[in-house]
């Protein structure tokens, strides 16, 4: 089990130590101490949209310094074990800076508690039949340790919506937390309609059909 789990490489990780700045560990949302956003701070999904339509152009998002998941895996609902009608979440592309990575090895931590979503730590795209890649979601993440040592006591929330408590479970194939460290996260899906909910992981609207592995 811990064969496959740690297969998927640590030495593409690599790449994101040297892409590593001083971390934003603040967040433009007011935050109360059990860990909840003061909804008259939070902006409205439109607002989210609007902000982050520049990343459609993914060499925008590049720019800006958001770089592609080492391990350059499109995500489906199947691939963690869960039912294939899920969908999927696509290709993640995320801010080193706003996730507060400080290891890659054994998993990724980190000490970001970054929740602002008009400035999204990783952006979510669908790779299409040109090549090209079309943005479909947004999600913001914060390692569990992080966020309770900045002293909030319950999760972190968006819309009055816990996000979403990520661990890996060592007795099980799979790997629960995507190879990070425990964690919470929220994915916002401003960009695809999603029949299950706007804030649900996976899109039955979403194909990683058209994803090519790079070597």
């Amino acid at each position: 089990m811990d064969t496959l789990k740690n297969r998927m490489g640590n030495c593409l990780w690599s790449v994101v130590v040297a892409l590593i700045v001083l971390p934003i560990s603040t967040t433009a949302l007011a935050q109360g101490t059990d860990g909840s956003s003061l909804v008259m701070n939070e902006p409205t999904l439109e607002e989210v949209r609007e902000a982050t339509n520049k990343y459609k152009d993914i060499n925008v998002a590049l720019a800006e310094g958001y770089i592609e998941d080492p391990m350059k895996v499109c995500e489906m609902a199947i691939m963690m074990g869960r039912p294939a009608e899920e969908g999927g979440m696509g290709i993640h592309y995320f801010r080193p800076d706003l996730l507060g990575i400080t290891a890659t090895e054994p998993r990724v931590d980190g000490v970001g508690t970054h929740t602002d979503f008009l400035q999204p730590a990783v952006l979510l795209y669908e790779p299409q039949a040109d090549g090209s890649l079309e943005l479909i979601a947004v999600e913001n993440l914060v390692f569990v340790k992080a966020w309770h040592a900045a002293g909030n006591e319950g999760l972190p929330t968006f819309q009055g919506v816990e996000f979403d408590h990520m661990v890996d479970d060592p007795l099980t194939e799979l790997d629960e937390a995507h190879m990070f460290e425990e964690h919470y996260d929220r994915h916002v899906w401003v960009h695809r309609e999603n029949p299950n909910g706007v804030f649900t992981p996976f899109n039955p609207n979403v194909s990683c059909k058209n994803h090519k592995m790079m070597e």
